[in-house]
């Protein structure tokens, strides 16, 4: 993963825009999802660094995540967000992709 670029983390969030797609989502011991499958209708990432993403879907909710540092778009097309503290321990996670994720 390397450090968000918020231009290509803005575009690359534009592509599930109008999409169902999968979320992973997880922040430290306290939330976990995976699979859930939603229709995306708005997708934004905010901030100056860490950043928060926020994702609208199915018309009615909201999906947001803060403290985001970093990002990679793997070989299958999914988007990878995640937070990192200063010690370099993961604290949050987003990733979205157009297929389900492994269980």
């Amino acid at each position: 993963m390397i450090p968000i670029n918020k231009m290509e983390v803005e575009s690359e969030l534009r592509k599930f825009v109008g999409a169902e797609a999968y979320i992973h989502s997880e922040a430290t011991s306290f939330m976990f999802v995976r699979n859930f499958k939603i229709q995306v209708t708005n997708a934004y990432i905010a901030g100056e660094g860490p950043y928060r993403a926020a994702l609208r879907f199915d018309g009615h909710g909201w999906l947001r995540m803060e403290e985001l540092t970093h990002f990679e778009v793997d070989g299958l097309g999914r988007l990878l967000l995640a937070g990192f503290d200063d010690r370099g321990r993961m604290n949050v996670a987003l990733h979205l992709g157009k297929e389900p994720f492994p269980e």
